[in-house]
């Protein structure tokens, strides 16, 4: 029989920095490992409920690639609430005006949607170049 993994409490876990290189990596496959990483899947002590104290950072994000045709054809929406207040945008324009805002819609709609959501978002840090301010922390790279 398998023996179940003591329950930790979030304020016992160890706060955790990870550094991801997403240079040239492909954008859904990037944003799932980051989002399992985010939520604290790679721990054996996992719980869903419970926030993992992980950082990741990632940098050189505006050089991610989308596969297929998804440059153009992908559609990013938002609504200001007023009559006509839909502005769509391709995800080539997107990456041209915000390049790090592609990989930061895509990690947020891979996670759970309740209240953790807002916690684990904080807890990623999205760069457009190879330069971040979080040396202090020690990240450790991660290949995903």
């Amino acid at each position: 029989m398998k023996k179940a993994t003591p329950h930790i409490p979030s304020h016992q876990l160890p706060e955790r920095w990870f550094l991801v290189d997403a240079k040239d990596r492909v954008l859904g496959r990037l944003a799932t490992g980051i989002a399992k990483l985010l939520m604290g899947k790679d721990m054996p002590q996992f719980n869903g409920a419970v926030d993992a104290k992980t950082n990741v950072i990632v940098v050189n994000a505006e050089t991610v690639k989308l596969t297929g045709n998804k440059l153009l054809a992908k559609t990013y929406s938002r609504h200001s609430g007023y009559p006509g207040g839909l502005k769509t945008r391709t995800a080539q324009q997107l990456i041209d005006q915000h390049p790090t805002r592609v990989l930061e819609h895509a990690v947020d709609g891979m996670l759970p949607k309740n209240k953790l959501r807002h916690v684990l978002m904080n807890r990623l840090k999205i760069y457009a170049g190879a330069e971040h301010p979080h040396v202090g922390q020690q990240p450790k790279p991660v290949n995903i």
